[in-house]
């Protein structure tokens, strides 16, 4: 079951092979959750509650100006900045990797996304490929990049046509 992190989670055995995600889930994850300044789900062990897998959401926006010109004349132009969801970081734990789990988070991450965008404006869910492990696997779920970033997109229209 994907849950919110909490302090029963067994945090400190972690390792998806990248130093940046495991420090993040073992030393500020549980601060971040606390200040409200992003939620971290987990997919953890029923019995040993180690964790598996994460991913963390938050509020964000995108720049109207790193749209492409096409979506650019589909919005309104007295945005700045569009409303959307930042889904920060996902990671899957070395033992765990190569069975599913990263699906399974990004699947729950965008159906909560979009949960949340019938309630508050989110243009679109965002990402920030670590690297290009994970950027192909954005791509491989109809990411988008922006053009003046290495950041990717997924429309919130998108998501509805997937989860209705």
């Amino acid at each position: 079951m994907i849950e919110l992190l909490d302090k029963k989670h067994n945090r400190k055995d972690f390792d998806c092979g990248k130093e940046l995600l495991n420090d993040y889930l073992k030393t500020q994850a549980g601060q971040d959750v606390k200040r409200k300044l992003s939620a971290c789900f987990v997919l953890a062990d029923s019995e040993t509650n180690i964790i598996q897998g994460y991913y963390t959401l938050s509020n964000s926006s995108i720049p109207l100006s790193s749209f492409s010109v096409q979506i650019q004349n589909k919005l309104p132009k007295s945005y700045k900045a569009i409303p959307a969801t930042l889904l920060g970081r996902l990671a899957i734990d070395k033992n765990q990797q190569g069975n599913g789990i990263g699906k399974i988070l990004l699947i729950d991450a965008l159906k909560r996304s979009y949960s949340i965008a019938n309630e508050i404006g989110s243009f679109a869910v965002v990402v920030d490929p670590i690297d290009d492990e994970a950027k192909r696997f954005y791509q491989k779920y109809d990411f988008i990049e922006l053009p003046d970033s290495k950041k990717m997109f997924i429309a919130t229209q998108t998501l509805k046509e997937l989860f209705n």
